[in-house]
């Protein structure tokens, strides 16, 4: 009856770290969102560090930082929708099924469920993602993303670094 409980603890603070992280992600993701709708006009610019960093407006179709983003399809809203979909199925599936502690396992799957989630809103309310942050230097500009993009993105990297460990870890021992 202890092991069981031990599980069930585990399951839960699995659960609160994940979700609480994605729910955290999906608001600051949409705070944001609504601010820079709400104070920068669609395909406007405000300069912050001058030749390095400013917000912009733009909406994008296709997925992170741009990629296949055609403004004259829709195929891309329900594409992207659908995988979405299927990418929270799998986290959830994921933090069930791992049994061991590993806090950076389970912060990577908070940080790409919260992400997945911002902008599947967007994709759901609009048909498109909102994108605001936009770094360049010189002619090279990277393309625009947002914070669930970043969220993403970060997630993807603590991912790497987990399952890294995890191998190191494995082939450490005899």
């Amino acid at each position: 009856c202890t092991n069981l409980k031990v599980k069930s603890n585990l399951m839960q603070r699995k659960y609160k770290l994940v979700g609480g992280l994605g729910l955290l992600v999906l608001i600051l993701d949409q705070i944001t969102k609504a601010w820079v709708q709400k104070s920068i006009s669609y395909y406007d610019s405000i300069e912050v560090i001058p030749g390095f960093f400013r917000l912009v407006y733009v909406l994008n179709k296709g997925a992170a930082f741009g990629f296949l983003n055609n403004a004259n399809s829709n195929w891309q809203t329900y594409f992207f929708i659908l995988v979405t979909a299927l990418a929270i199925v799998l986290i959830f599936y994921l933090v069930r099924s791992v049994p061991r502690r590993d806090p950076m396992l389970f912060t990577a799957l908070g940080l790409i469920l919260g992400g997945a989630l911002g902008n599947l809103v967007d994709r759901i309310r609009m048909g498109e993602v909102i994108d605001f942050l936009s770094f360049y230097l010189g002619s090279f500009s990277w393309p625009a993303f947002n914070v669930a993009d970043t969220a993403i993105s970060l997630g993807m990297i603590a991912l790497l670094i987990s399952l890294y460990k995890k191998k190191k870890n494995a082939s450490n021992t005899p």
